[in-house]
């Protein structure tokens, strides 16, 4: 039967775009992408084709393009499952059957992205009125770094509901852990803290007060990047 939203995504292919892609997302020998390839479709375009197949687009066609070789067709297999879950809000079984399908091919979910844009619109929504247990686990013993940044990035969520508990304690998860710490973990944590800081300035500078001296340092610029010249010093002191 055939797969539109492989057939639409291969479509668009763009070979002038491969090299900046492939750059952008650290592709070579013992960067974190090592080895993944492209067609050269920016995620604008990606975003267009999945609003336009993820109607008619059934878990077995998703099955061929989350395995796929290609960044992009992993992502548009994400973006459409993301469409999916949404628009069943009602459907209780087809959400679950989402998020089993999200948690059971968590292996090529591998870049920064890919977790990025699907985790906490997934995870993170079904995650809202569940226990959360998941999300610890996967921060704490996650397999992969993506498994990990998951764990951490699904909070996003919670913090756009106003719930912050769950950004600090998983952050304090990433804090325990041996060092040193993946960059591209410290930069999701701060980032995380960061956006639980829009929302509650004190508690984050409360929280980073008893933390700072033993914070990565990378986590600590991306959690303190929005507050003054003064009190970023403050922070960095040794």
């Amino acid at each position: 039967m055939r797969n539109r939203l492989f057939e639409t995504v291969l479509y668009h292919r763009d070979p002038q775009q491969l090299e900046g892609l492939s750059r952008f997302f650290k592709t070579g020998k013992g960067q974190y992408g090592e080895g993944d390839k492209f067609l050269g479709i920016k995620v604008p375009v990606i975003r267009e084709v999945v609003k336009q197949c993820w109607a008619d687009t059934s878990f077995e066609d998703l099955e061929t393009c989350i395995r796929s070789e290609y960044h992009e067709m992993r992502l548009a297999a994400l973006l459409t499952l993301v469409q999916i879950y949404k628009h069943v809000k009602k459907d209780e079984l087809l959400q679950k059957r989402c998020i089993e399908f999200y948690l059971s091919h968590t292996e090529f979910i591998n870049n920064w992205d890919l977790v990025d844009l699907s985790c906490y619109e997934l995870l993170g929504t079904w995650l809202l009125d569940k226990d959360r247990t998941l999300l610890y686990d996967l921060a704490r013993e996650g397999k992969t770094i993506w498994e990990q940044r998951i764990g951490m990035v699904s909070t996003m969520q919670f913090l756009r509901h106003g719930e912050l508990d769950d950004t600090y304690a998983i952050a304090d998860l990433f804090l325990a852990k041996p060092k040193p710490l993946h960059d591209l973990l410290q930069k999701s944590v701060g980032w995380l803290l960061r956006e639980a800081g829009k929302r509650d300035e004190q508690r984050l500078k409360d929280w980073l007060s008893t933390r700072c001296q033993s914070m990565p340092r990378t986590m600590l610029r991306y959690a303190i990047e929005k507050f003054s010249d003064e009190e970023r010093n403050r922070f960095m002191k040794p």
